[in-house]
């Protein structure tokens, strides 16, 4: 939810804050990535914002979580919705179109190998550590 709070860093403070010493923290967050207001939606990240803002943590892994046909999808969804008129249509739509297109997703597989990928990525992870307590 990052996306949708205004000030991020401040969150991830607080999260790095109340985890555990030894405890691990995973991050996903959408890049490419049409406006789902709930009530706001404020940025993207990318996989190197995400690691800034954890400055205390141990960054561990980090990439794409989906990739560039998932974006394609999801961007081609929203605008076929917005040719509709009435919400029933858009969800019939959604669910329909959305069900037919879903094997292409598949790939991703392929697409996320390559290093150009990110630059269409639809969401990103990150998995940081909070250092162990000194003994």
């Amino acid at each position: 939810v990052l996306e949708h709070v205004r000030n991020p860093e401040r969150v991830m403070r607080e999260m790095e804050r109340v985890l555990a010493p030894g405890g691990y923290l995973h991050v996903v967050t959408p890049f490419c990535h049409p406006l789902h207001e709930y009530p706001r939606d404020y940025r993207r990240f990318t996989p190197d914002a995400l690691e800034a803002m954890a400055e205390g943590l141990e960054p561990l892994a980090g990439g794409w979580r989906t990739g560039p046909t998932a974006t394609l999808l999801v961007f081609l969804l929203e605008y076929v919705k917005l040719l509709l008129p009435w919400r029933v249509w858009r969800v019939a739509v959604h669910g329909i179109l959305g069900w037919l297109v879903f094997p292409l997703r598949y790939l991703d597989l392929v697409l996320l190998k390559r290093p150009e990928a990110g630059r269409m990525g639809n969401h990103c992870y990150a998995w940081f550590r909070k250092p162990p307590a000194a003994s």
